[in-house]
């Protein structure tokens, strides 16, 4: 290709005859110099695998007393879900529990989500809660959507 390029570009007159023949055989000899093999560096991409999320934990948690809200919060720092069942606890340590869980997702930019009487989901914010579940009220025997 080189040689092609030279022999149009002294036709044309744009070199002359002499400096073809030597760059050809400058190019068609060894390199005087060779250069080191420099490794190359990984260039990390913004794709994450879905295998990378395999270790992912959901907690289910169903606390006697207050005292074990804080065990779930850190398992939300942890960034794992939790389940939390408020049936065995009395109605006033239902409400502080949930209270104290909501200022942890708040804080972690999580959700808390409802999901039937007295069992919450609490979500770190690298998982996403879709859709509702609807409870059935005692009084009016109707459905009604749950947020």
């Amino acid at each position: 290709m080189m040689g092609l390029m030279n022999k149009i570009w002294s036709f044309i007159g744009l070199q002359d005859e002499e400096e073809v023949v030597e760059r050809e055989r400058y190019v068609e000899g060894e390199p005087e110099y060779s250069y080191p093999e420099q490794p190359r560096l990984a260039v990390k991409n913004n794709v994450v695998s879905l295998h990378a999320q395999r270790g992912q934990k959901m907690m289910l948690c169903e606390p006697r007393s207050y005292e074990e809200a804080q065990e779930m919060a850190d398992h939300l720092r942890s960034r794992r879900s939790v389940v939390c069942n408020l049936q065995r606890v009395r109605p006033d340590q239902a409400v502080r529990i949930v209270d104290f869980l909501s200022g942890t997702v708040y804080a972690l930019n999580g959700t808390i989500s409802k999901v039937g009487s007295n069992i919450f989901v609490c979500t770190p914010e690298n998982v996403e809660v879709q859709g509702t579940i609807t409870e059935m009220l005692q009084d009016e025997g109707s459905y009604s959507a749950k947020r």
